[in-house]
């Protein structure tokens, strides 16, 4: 969700094609994704959408006497010696802005003028106020999610961006382990390759969710207290970034959390800036490492059920079977598959029928980007994609 950025296509009302970005990955939640089984944050017509320029700071870096960028003097000339506009008079920004002063250092009058610019983003509000308990995925709703992703404009594009940045996916495949088809998967899921960062500034959305928000207000309150984290140690203006309207940030979509974590300079310039690609193809590729990925190993296997019928055994990429556990049930792997490994039990509901998969360790690690299986497979459909093309 590092989280996140909500992708809107068809609305589907199917648990399993719900993005669910509300934890500290990127989404990387890129957050809150599909509450109301949307796959997205409404999108610009194609060739119109924000270019994924770099932030640069407003003016000079200033650093601590200790030379500690974590403790220089925030990015932004703002000043006021109370909040106005929007937030005025907010009991809970308040102490937000008191613990923000206390454990972090931030000057008072600084967080006043800036929050003063924070703007409420009614159409969020209203949005959070859906209905977040669809039902079970319905018959079909694979083969309508796919169809947001796996179509020629997201292959086509992914195979320019390949090209482009051949060399940087190259250099982080070696390091972290992870194929560069499955970088380019995430990013075009979340992003189509920067064409749909999100336009909304990120200190709005965060602000928006942390103290109107009728869910998760704390968790958003903690995502705010990271940004402003970041913002200073990357000698960013934090009025100036733009995202998805839950908050997540750059090619990869990370929640400000996950940046923090996992974000990191891939092209040795000093800063850690996701809305480039170098950084953002490194940073995703250690999003992975550090969640399990496996290097050489597959994803998912086509599972062949005996009989005709529905297996009897619960399906999801939470699920953890042996492999005598599955056959014992009648459902076998299409391809030999290391016994040894926990194997996950996966439907996908097509418009042609229920197709079964074992949903191996480096499915799981996808998974931890978004926590679903429908996200998970598309990213993997795609990096497959992509990856035929590039060869």
């Amino acid at each position: 969700m590092p989280a996140y950025a909500l992708k809107v296509g068809a609305a589907f009302k199917d648990t399993e094609a719900m993005h669910h970005r509300f934890r500290g990955s990127p989404v990387v939640f890129a957050v809150l994704a599909l509450l109301a089984g949307c796959a997205s944050e409404p999108r610009l017509p194609a060739g119109r959408a924000a270019p994924a320029a770099r932030i640069e700071p407003a003016h000079a870096e200033t650093s601590s006497p200790t030379g500690n960028l974590s403790a220089a003097a925030p990015i932004g000339r703002y000043s006021a010696p109370a909040v106005s506009g929007d937030y005025a008079g907010y009991a809970a920004l308040d102490r937000f802005i008191t613990r923000m002063v206390q454990q972090h250092g931030f000057p008072r009058d600084y967080l006043n003028g800036l929050f003063s610019q924070a703007q409420r983003k009614t159409w969020t509000i209203n949005y959070m106020r859906k209905d977040s308990k669809p039902g079970p995925p319905s018959p079909g709703s694979w083969s309508r999610y796919r169809a947001q992703f796996l179509d020629e404009t997201h292959v086509s594009r992914g195979l320019a961006f390949w090209r482009q940045h051949a060399t940087a996916l190259r250099k982080a495949s070696e390091r972290y382990g992870v194929p560069p088809e499955y970088i380019m998967g995430i990013m075009g899921v979340e992003t189509a390759y920067g064409a749909n960062l999100g336009n909304h500034r990120v200190l709005d959305a965060l602000t928006t969710l942390a103290f109107d928000s009728p869910r998760r207000a704390d968790y958003f309150a903690e995502e705010l207290e990271k940004f402003l984290l970041m913002a200073r140690q990357e000698r960013i203006d934090p009025a100036l970034p733009r995202g998805s309207f839950a908050g997540a940030m750059g090619l990869g979509q990370f929640m400000p959390s996950s940046f923090l974590n996992w974000a990191v300079d891939f092209n040795g310039d000093g800063r850690k800036d996701l809305w480039q690609a170098e950084d953002a193809i490194g940073s995703i590729a250690n999003y992975f490492a550090v969640h399990g990925w496996r290097a050489g190993e597959k994803v998912v296997a086509a599972a062949e059920l005996k009989g005709n019928g529905s297996p009897a055994l619960e399906t999801g990429y939470q699920t953890r079977y042996t492999l005598a556990e599955l056959t014992g049930a009648g459902i076998f792997p299409a391809r030999p598959v290391d016994d040894g490994i926990p194997l996950s039990l996966l439907r996908l509901r097509a418009a042609s029928g229920d197709e079964y998969w074992l949903g191996l360790p480096n499915f799981y690690a996808i998974t931890r980007y978004n926590n679903s299986t429908y996200y998970a497979m598309a990213v993997h459909e795609l990096a497959q994609a992509i990856k035929v093309r590039y060869d």
